[in-house]
């Protein structure tokens, strides 16, 4: 099956991005630590992370045209998370700073035994858009829009303007919020994370989940399940493509760049299977790595690796 979508024309970006940006402070513990205790950690790192904002560095990095929309802090991790967009190639020149306000952040304890993280986050409330602050010639200025859904008024406003001008909409969705209903209901392409289906449907089983999930939304609906893969919904079958077991340093970032490689896929034009495939790739390369965007493969790497199966 491939989507055969048609993009607006004239565009100058391929792919525009609204939505988090974060300074990650990712520290590697030899296992999660216990309760009032103390450990030594194995190493530290301070990177560049948020959804929308990673996954326009990996796309850009795979030589794809990229603008990223959202708002940093004033302060020093302001400063740092918009250089650490801006030195991708990834346009900024929408990003609005609010001076008065500390950017996102996430202290990130990752286990060394397995790889998988712990995200302690914050994030000011003015980092928020206000009405009318976001433009719509921005907004629409690429062939295709992600959306992570957090500040969700915006994302609300984002999704009709892309409607309005026929522009493919990608929702990276990993919470539920009161409007999340109303967000994902007209959304082309819903890829969620692992959790949401029973999050917002509140079914344990995960198939029932997924399928009950499809009710709510018009739109391509696909689930990231780590290591095991992805699953997808064709005409009411569950497709599922195996994912790729390997070394895993940290599982920061993966399903940020599993949307960039989908995303990349759609640019293609890829039969779904090959997309599924590539954007699993992707996200389980990015895990050789501590923190989100290290470990994004190159083009070349990915082919490589792919080649082995």
């Amino acid at each position: 099956m491939r989507f055969n979508l048609t993009f607006p024309e004239n565009k100058p970006f391929d792919v525009v991005g609204m939505g988090l940006n974060s300074v990650d402070f990712l520290v590697l513990v030899p296992e999660y630590p216990a309760s009032n205790s103390k450990m030594r950690i194995r190493r530290f790192e301070k990177s560049g992370g948020g959804q929308v904002a990673t996954a326009m560095v990996a796309l850009s990095r795979w030589g794809t045209r990229t603008k990223y929309i959202g708002k940093v802090g004033g302060d020093e991790l302001g400063q740092f998370s918009l250089e650490s967009i801006r030195q991708e190639g990834v346009d900024v020149s929408s990003v609005t700073v609010e001076s008065q306000v500390s950017n996102q952040f996430a202290t990130i304890i990752v286990d060394g035994k397995s790889g998988d993280r712990t995200i302690l986050w914050d994030r000011d409330d003015r980092l928020t858009y206000r009405d009318g602050e976001l433009k719509k010639e921005d907004v629409c200025s690429g062939k295709i829009l992600l959306l992570d859904g957090h500040d969700i008024r915006a994302a609300l406003q984002c999704a009709r303007w892309a409607r309005e001008e026929h522009i493919p909409v990608i929702l990276d969705v990993d919470k539920v919020e009161p409007l999340t209903s109303e967000l994902i209901k007209d959304i082309d392409f819903v890829v969620t994370g692992s959790r949401f289906p029973t999050l917002f449907t509140g079914i344990l089983d995960r198939e029932k989940a997924f399928l009950e999930l499809q009710k709510h939304t018009s739109g391509f609906l696909c689930t990231t399940l780590g290591s095991e893969g992805t699953m997808a919904l064709l005409a009411e079958e569950i497709l599922r493509v195996k994912g790729f077991k390997g070394e895993v340093v940290d599982t920061t970032g993966a399903g940020d760049v599993f949307h960039a490689g989908f995303i990349y896929g759609l640019l293609q034009n890829w039969d779904l299977e090959k997309i599924l495939q590539f954007a699993n790739a992707v996200a389980a390369l990015k895990c050789r790595e501590l923190g989100g965007r290290k470990g994004i493969p190159t083009l070349r790497e990915v082919q490589e690796f792919l080649n082995q199966f």
